[in-house]
């Protein structure tokens, strides 16, 4: 018995290693014969139409997700400062939810979600009244949002692209014509109070749901009754430099009104599209900030109503009801019906709440306000509303006007929304610390004279992902997950519009390739000595030779490897700056993400591609090989025009194991086999979209 144990339990070891190694390859070598039996077992699947490899790829394709677009704005306002956006108004998510509203009463309102893309591309300002970028937006994007700012004073325009072109030429003057209005109506009224010169004053301007519009005085608590509402409405906010008050109405379609502060009186801009309590107005980008009873927030356009952006709220205990304010420093507070909270902004664009009342309220606040004291104000629900003040650091409260407080006045009146116009006969002023000529409210870098803008690859908020196969120039099996790497790159520019800097944020999402891969970048039109450093790099495989100022040796071009082991890099956020050596132009830079590839296995020579683009200097046309050579002219497309790499210009999830990208994307075989004229935003999570069990 002891015989025939012993070698049993030897095969049984000797089984599962052999088991252990077809699964995980420890070199190229290694899966040669493997793939050879995957390639007769693709040759049997010629009969199953869902089969990738059976798929008939136009030849002009190569799977890009984006399309390059040429923004060129002509303006000779010097002063003038441009934010472009991505921008497409379709809205997801649409649905009717069941509420709370600021009457207290059952409610039902529509929410929906714009775009995940709708952000910021660049910022930047005409030279000689032209200002020219090259961005990248997903392919199903047509139009471009266009956001302009001069002085004080936003404008915006919305764009289509045509034939990867967008062009905005600047004509406008009713900005300059509101100012001198409201300048004209700010010296009337500081002449009745010129023996208090100086001294800002403040009024709460309150709307309801029944339409009302008023004022109150927060010395004095005197009610001032205003221009009515063309529809009652829980939500206010004011644009302290345009004299102008927006609130959306409490009906559908959701209204958004104006409300012209200078000549008391009601216009209507556009529809949002959507209902509920929590509004203010950003001074800094000139939009309105808008929540519902949901745990999300909205930028909305006040010129038209546009919805731009949606952000994700965390850690909401209660979503109706309540306000947003912004603070004097800029961190925005949400007050619901189940206390007050700081929203923090992380890295992945999603705001996470922080309750700062430790208790629940006795109270329902709907409203709530900064004064110019930076104290904030809140009221609360009830047919006589309560005003109440609150320390946004201990979440201590102190009624002040209304039936509760000791004041003895009561307003007999609903307050679903408040907001604060202050006025002040001082001029704010808007310096310019680095001397640049880009004042400090416009500059990202108000203290670095050597910066000035930002340009974002694939979003300011946004991620993008290469994805590889990694047995080229053999067959694989188009699971993509062998290297994943999530990238948003940012271009720090200087006052010129020139690039001075490279910022290459990134995170290896998947390693399923078994093999020691490296991750690298090529920057097709910049020579290796014009790069002065790179820092960040992780290289510890010890077969990469960078020259010293970081970028590696024996290149034409400047080529930078950004780690040499996929595996270790594994769900790390890593950021690598590159440095030049004097500033270059937009074009200069190039496309990102660049011409990205894969170092396979420690072999430098062998390196993957993008479809159709270059080997850099040191990379190697594997032709001569055991195996079947699926890439024998070398341009990373197999003879049927599949892949070895994606580049998706969103965060994509990759496939399981062994399960091609066709099986968990259910409209991938349409987007290719059409060339990509056919749903073209294949990879987002759209309702139908994904088999959520073939991902990982």
């Amino acid at each position: 018995m002891k015989h025939l144990f012993l070698p049993t339990k030897a095969f049984l070891l000797l089984f599962f290693v052999f088991s252990l190694s077809s699964c995980v390859k420890d070199s190229l070598d290694d899966v040669i014969e493997e793939e050879s039996q995957e390639e007769e077992n693709q040759q049997d699947e010629v009969s199953d139409g869902s089969a990738i490899t059976n798929l008939v790829i136009p030849e002009d394709f190569e799977f890009k997700t984006s399309e390059v677009v040429a923004v060129t704005i002509n303006d000779m306002a010097p002063d003038a400062i441009y934010t472009v956006y991505a921008y497409n108004d379709a809205q997801f998510e649409i649905q009717d939810i069941n509420v709370v509203n600021d009457a207290g009463e059952q409610d039902s309102e529509t929410t929906f979600e714009s775009d995940e893309y709708n952000q910021v591309l660049f910022t930047g300002r005409p030279i000689n009244g032209v200002l020219e970028y090259v961005v990248t937006t997903p392919s199903y994007f047509s139009k471009i949002y266009i956001r302009r700012k001069e002085g004080n004073t936003f404008s915006s325009e919305i764009v289509d692209i045509v034939n990867g072109t967008a062009t905005y030429n600047h004509s406008d003057m009713s900005g300059k014509l509101r100012q001198a209005e409201v300048s004209q109506f700010k010296s009337k009224y500081a002449l009745g109070r010129s023996a208090q010169k100086g001294i800002q004053i403040d009024s709460l301007f309150c709307v309801n749901g029944s339409g009302q519009l008023f004022t109150v005085n927060p010395l004095t608590g005197n009610l001032t009754n205003l221009a009515a509402m063309p529809q009652g409405s829980w939500t206010a906010a004011i644009d302290q430099t345009n004299l102008y008050l927006y609130s959306i109405g409490r009906s559908r379609p959701y209204p958004l009104m104006r409300y012209d502060i200078v000549n008391d009186s009601w216009t209507t801009v556009g529809n949002v599209g959507m209902g509920g309590p929590r509004l203010d107005y950003r001074e800094e980008d000139g939009l309105l900030y808008f929540s519902g009873n949901n745990a999300k927030i909205y930028t909305i356009d006040p010129s038209n109503g546009s919805v731009l952006s949606t952000w994700k709220i965390n850690n909401l205990d209660v979503t109706n009801g309540g306000d947003l304010a912004f603070a004097e420093d800029g961190t925005l507070f949400l007050s619901s019906f189940g206390g007050l909270y700081r929203l923090d902004l992380d890295d992945r664009n999603v705001y996470q709440a922080t309750r700062i009342s430790a208790d629940n309220l006795p109270f329902t606040p709907t409203s709530m306000t900064f004064d110019s004291n930076n104290e904030l104000w809140l009221a609360s629900n009830g047919g006589s509303s309560d005003l109440i003040i609150m320390d946004t650091v201990t979440g201590g409260w102190e009624y002040i006007y209304g039936p509760n407080s000791t004041s003895g006045i009561n307003f007999g009146r609903t307050i679903n929304d408040l907001t604060t116009l202050t006025f002040t006969d001082e001029e704010m002023e808007d310096p310019d610390t680095d001397g640049d000529g880009i004042s400090d409210s416009n500059d990202e870098y108000p203290e670095d004279a050597e910066k000035a803008f930002e340009q974002f690859t694939p979003s300011k908020y946004g991620w993008g992902t290469v994805a590889f196969e990694d047995l080229w120039p053999f067959m694989g099996d188009y699971d993509f997950n062998d290297a994943a790497i999530n990238y948003r790159f940012v271009a720090i520019i200087n006052s010129l519009n020139e690039v001075v800097e490279l910022e290459i944020n990134f995170e290896v999402t998947s390693d399923g390739a078994g093999l020691t891969n490296a991750f690298g970048i090529e920057f097709e039109s910049i020579a290796p000595n014009q790069v002065e450093s790179v820092t960040g790099t992780v290289l510890t495989e010890g077969y990469i030779n960078v020259a010293p100022n970081g970028v590696e040796q024996d290149q034409n071009r400047a080529v930078v490897i950004l780690y040499d082991n996929n595996e270790t890099m594994l769900n790390i956020p890593t950021q690598v700056i590159v440095r030049f050596t004097t500033p270059l132009s937009i074009a200069q830079l190039g496309i990102a993400p660049f011409n990205c590839f894969l170092i396979v296995d420690r072999d430098r020579g062998r390196e993957i591609h993008l479809p159709n683009r270059l080997r850099t200097s040191l990379g190697v046309n594997t032709v001569d090989t055991e195996g079947v050579n699926q890439d024998p002219d070398g341009n990373y497309q197999t003879d049927s025009r599949l892949p070895w790499a994606i580049n998706i210009v969103h965060e994509f999830k990759v496939p399981k194991e062994k399960i091609p990208v066709n099986q968990a994307y259910n409209f991938f075989n349409q987007w290719a086999t059409s060339g990509g004229a056919l749903f073209t935003d294949w990879y987002k999570d759209n309702a139908g979209y994904r088999n959520a069990g073939n991902i990982q």
